[in-house]
C-alpha cells in the first residue's frame, strides 16, 4: 500500500513548481538587468544624438 499523502499539501505544492516554472520562463525570455537595461537607453540615445546631428536645416519637406 502506497504512502498516505495531504491533497491540500500535494496540490499547493504542485501550484507552486508551475508557478516558479512559468516565472523562469518569463526570466528567461524577457528578463534583463537594470545595468543592460540603461546601457540599451544610453545607446539609443547616442544613437538619435547622431542622426539628429547629420540632419541638414535648409532641407526642405517632402
Amino acid at each position: 500500500m502506497g504512502d498516505v499523502i495531504n491533497l491540500r499539501q500535494a496540490r499547493k505544492a504542485k501550484a507552486r513548481s508551475d508557478k516558479a516554472r512559468h516565472a523562469d520562463v518569463n526570466r528567461a525570455k524577457f528578463g534583463r538587468t537594470k545595468a543592460q537595461r540603461q546601457a540599451e537607453d544610453q545607446q539609443r540615445a547616442r544613437q538619435e544624438a547622431a542622426v539628429d546631428a547629420t540632419y541638414r536645416e535648409d532641407r526642405a519637406p517632402e
